[in-house]
């Protein structure tokens, strides 16, 4: 049987290992590495392993098998993770009073390592059903390594480790990327009754996406997530300042609620787009669970949680409940997800990996 230390030395080798997306950051090293690295962990395990995927940038599936006859149960996490501008030595995982600091430590390298070692002692237990880790690449972007492992393997029932604060999450929001484009016509400055300004005409578009999203604010409520919102992201236009702009491109953010539909998002934009080009880019659903299912009230007996919560990110337990497998969220505590510090408690790894070793105990029995 591994010690509480062994677990933190192997979020510390994961933490070692560069695994920035390199959709989000270019020339990144991306998840080869740390996926060779979970492979052979398990392998070591004792667990059945398979890479799935791009060959540059692979997922890794590795399964305590049961002896048979037993439910199964899905656990997941990401190995990607976002840039390092600003950090000092971001792979140099640095433990201090109880906290584990490096790039990934909270997102979400410390919920990987507790799921990987409750499957491993899982194994030990010789369960009735499989246990399934998946440890995916690509999470902050497009989500390709969990569409790729949701190809492979089905469950009875999954948990997500995103770092939670440990508490046990049953609904997250959605959501959808836009772009409005106006056009005008380039001129010369001097020639104002040649040009037509396109950045001008993107001011009342942006005044009302500010009004739609106090509307949304304003509107219907989630009873654990809130109001849906939306923003701009991004604004281009123009050449330079002594020239009428032909183009201007605006690229925003809707966030969504349970029972939101593309097309309700799609008309709402087209309202404020008027003759502007609307585009709608990538979309994610949301997430809910009934707090009242079965797995839901088993998780939450092993996690002690008063009442389940919803959290305001996206995670690929959208994608897995959408797949058909009944899904919760459970994971470490910490701070600094995408900032210049990010810090894990590694208490709340163990803790982690007991509830999610407890469930499995359970569920799979």
């Amino acid at each position: 049987m591994r010690s509480a230390a062994a677990l933190t030395e192997l979020v510390e080798q994961l933490v070692r290992i560069d695994s920035v997306n390199p959709d989000l950051i270019p020339g990144a090293r991306g998840e080869r590495e740390i996926a060779a690295f979970v492979a052979g962990w398990a392998r070591e395990q004792r667990l059945d392993v398979e890479l799935v995927g791009p060959a540059d940038r692979p997922s890794v599936i590795a399964i305590a098998r049961g002896t048979g006859g037993g439910r199964s149960l899905l656990l997941n996490g990401h190995l990607d993770t976002v840039g390092v501008a600003g950090m000092e030595a971001p792979h140099e995982p640095r433990l201090e009073d109880g906290r584990l600091y490096g790039r990934g430590t909270y997102d979400m390298k410390g919920g990987v390592a507790a799921i990987l070692d409750a499957a491993a002692r899982a194994r030990e237990r010789q369960l009735r059903g499989d246990i399934v880790v998946t440890a995916v690449a690509d999470e902050e972007v497009a989500s390709l390594g969990t569409l790729a492992v949701l190809e492979r393997v089905r469950a009875d029932a999954a948990i997500v480790v995103e770092p939670t604060e440990l508490r046990l999450a049953v609904a997250h929001k959605g959501f959808a990327g836009f772009e409005i484009e106006t056009e005008g016509v380039a001129a010369h400055g001097s020639r104002p009754e040649l040009g037509v300004d396109a950045i001008a005409k993107m001011g009342p578009i942006l005044v009302a996406l500010k009004e739609l999203d106090e509307q949304l604010r304003d509107g219907a409520r989630h009873p654990l997530l809130g109001p849906g919102s939306l923003h701009a992201s991004l604004i281009e236009g123009g050449q330079e300042f002594s020239s009428y702009p032909a183009r201007c491109l605006l690229t925003g953010e809707r966030r969504t609620l349970p029972g939101e539909t593309a097309e309700q998002l799609e008309r709402e934009l087209r309202g404020v787009a008027g003759d502007a080009q609307l585009r709608m880019l990538v979309a994610r659903e949301p997430f809910e669970i009934d707090p009242d299912h079965e797995f839901v009230r088993l998780v939450r007996r092993y996690a002690g949680e008063p009442e389940p919560v919803g959290v305001s990110f996206w995670a690929d337990s959208s994608l897995i409940t959408a797949a058909g497998t009944p899904t919760v969220l459970y994971g470490p505590l910490g701070a600094g997800a995408h900032a210049v510090e990010e810090w894990v408690d590694v208490a709340s790894i163990e803790k982690t990996r007991d509830v999610v070793l407890a469930a499995a105990s359970e569920w799979c029995a």
